[in-house]
């Protein structure tokens, strides 16, 4: 019996894996929201973000997690985005240091701007972790879309985002951190 129920978890953890992998999500395409959010990490997402925000598909664009030194000259001379874009359409956020409190961050932010719609950009093995932890900070009124950057994450990448997503799944579920 125990053998059975092993066997039935190991499966379920595969069936899933292999659902995560295969629902990785891809790019927007022409969708305008009030606000883009882009949390620090991989490679690809901050010039997604940009590249979003100068092809006006929102209004403004939050950085959340950015290093506490950084400014925004700092990045418009990294990414070759004129200084007037930063001045006009782009917070960085200091305080968030994963993705749990880069929900929190942006929470903040949307509620302080009184945003209704967010498009969360971040590489697509990250989204499902990213999208759960900002709905379960921002109030319900609020519609997220994904936008995954495509990454080449290797299989051991997938498997640790897999079972952080899975563990802070349970610890919402169970009432922890929310």
């Amino acid at each position: 019996m125990i053998r059975r129920l092993i066997a039935i978890f190991a499966l379920v953890y595969l069936l899933g894996f292999v659902l995560y992998t295969l629902t990785l999500p891809r790019p927007l395409q022409d969708m305008q929201t009030d606000a883009i959010v882009v949390p620090t990490g991989a490679p690809g997402r901050i010039d997604r973000g940009l590249a979003l925000i100068a092809a006006h598909q929102a209004k403004r664009l939050l950085i959340s997690g950015t290093a506490p030194g950084v400014r925004p000259i700092d990045l418009s001379i990294k990414y070759k985005v004129p200084l007037a874009v930063f001045a006009c359409c782009v917070d960085l956020g200091h305080e968030a240091v994963d993705t749990r409190s880069n929900g929190a961050e942006t929470a903040k932010w949307v509620g302080d701007h009184g945003y209704k719609s967010v498009r969360l950009v971040t590489s697509d093995w990250h989204m499902a972790r990213a999208r759960m932890e900002l709905d379960a900070a921002l109030d319900g009124d609020v519609t997220v879309v994904d936008d995954g950057v495509q990454g080449d994450a290797e299989l051991s990448v997938l498997l640790v985002e897999y079972n952080k997503l899975l563990l802070r799944r349970v610890a919402l579920w169970l009432g922890f951190g929310q």
